[in-house]
């Protein structure tokens, strides 16, 4: 009685406002996780139709870059982990929403560049939140960066607590326990193939890229990262490749990417672009040429031969600066389809986007920024 006494009289003496502000904090805590439980996470969450579906990642910032999470059964996948290192916390956000045990079994990394590796070079790393079991990255490289040196580093030591690391070089030639072909479950395989410039230097570090296939029955799903126009020659030489469901479009919609001797034979069906469409970060010295913002004009010409189901994550508003005399980004980026999945059941292949599902075609960016080829 007398502990609960002493306890009253400490209430009475806590001045009003102080009390008026817990009451605020608790309403505002409450507030908060009854909109992410009944609407922001309703909103972000979407549920896969099939066994197997790529997801094709926002990634928080005003950047390019690839971050794609794959489900296969009860397989979790990553391929690079873009754009920049403040992107680990929206992926990890992204990821958790589908991975429930922690575990990455397999995290594939295409590429040096930043934009592709940013992720597993933080501080805090993708290799830090994750058990990452199997490791496949690039055989070459040119790069000597910072970001490169951080990369090794974090990977060297997620091997060293347990992880196994192979090249795609050593997959493809099947060296040191490494395979070309992985089955994820009775019906899906990853097949890593074979690039000639995982054994060749290029002046482009984009042609390093890993290139990674899924099969699923007799339905197949192509990502090449960032090849360029004579890795993909090669690739089309050295491998027996065919028509595709899904292909992620190279480079982020380039010019320079997805070309016609790589389109012609795999003639797909649904290609998504992981961009910030119209951003003027790799066009940002005068005289800028608009129509090689992601995604180009080239890459809409070309890719519009096969399909019209094409998909586009991110996009942001430019501005014309009189005093540097070019464009710029104006503010933030924003949601132009969202986090784009691309489901595959044994009979069907369907889209659904966080934002919108709305073909890039029927746009208002498209309309005011790109035109349609001539039929």
């Amino acid at each position: 009685m007398a502990r609960r006494a002493s306890r009253k009289k400490a209430l009475k003496r806590l001045p009003t406002w102080a009390i008026v502000l817990a009451v605020i904090l608790l309403i505002v805590i409450i507030g908060g996780y009854y909109y992410y439980e009944n609407y922001y996470k309703k909103e972000t969450f979407i549920q896969p139709t099939g066994e197997l579906s790529f997801h094709f990642m926002t990634l928080g910032n005003n950047y390019n870059g690839d971050s794609i999470y794959v489900k296969a059964g009860d397989v979790d996948i990553l391929i690079d982990a873009g754009s920049r290192e403040g992107s680990v916390t929206t992926i990890q956000s992204y990821i958790n929403q589908y991975c429930t045990d922690n575990t990455l079994e397999y995290v594939i990394v295409t590429h040096a560049d930043r934009d592709h590796i940013a992720g597993f070079a933080a501080t805090e790393s993708i290799f830090d939140l994750y058990e990452c079991e199997t490791i496949i990255d690039f055989a070459l490289t040119d790069k000597e960066t910072a970001t490169y040196d951080r990369y090794i580093e974090n990977r060297d030591e997620e091997v060293a607590n347990g992880a196994v690391h192979y090249t795609a070089l050593e997959c493809w030639n099947e060296e040191n326990g490494a395979k070309k072909s992985y089955q994820l479950t009775d019906s899906i395989t990853m097949n890593i193939l074979y690039n000639y410039y995982y054994e060749h230097k290029s002046n482009d570090e984009n042609n390093y890229s890993v290139c990674v296939q899924f099969e699923h029955g007799s339905k197949k799903f192509l990502l090449t990262g960032d090849l360029e126009e004579d890795g993909e020659e090669y690739l089309v030489q050295y491998n027996d490749l065919s028509e595709v469901e899904l292909y992620k479009a190279g480079h982020h919609g380039s010019k320079t990417s997805s070309n016609e001797v790589l389109l012609e034979k795999i003639k797909p069906k649904i290609v998504c672009t992981t961009c910030v469409a119209g951003s003027v970060e790799f066009v940002s010295k005068p005289p800028q040429n608009l129509s090689n913002t992601f995604p180009t004009q080239a890459f809409i010409d070309r890719v519009s031969q096969y399909t019209d189901k094409v998909y586009v994550t991110s996009t942001i508003n430019i501005k014309f600066d009189e005093e540097q005399n070019k464009y710029v980004n104006d503010g933030d980026a924003f949601d132009l389809n969202g986090n784009i999945i691309v489901s595959a059941g044994e009979d069907c292949v369907t889209v659904s986007c966080s934002n919108n599902n709305t073909l890039l075609k029927d746009t208002e960016w498209f309309n005011e920024n790109r035109t349609a080829p001539a039929a």
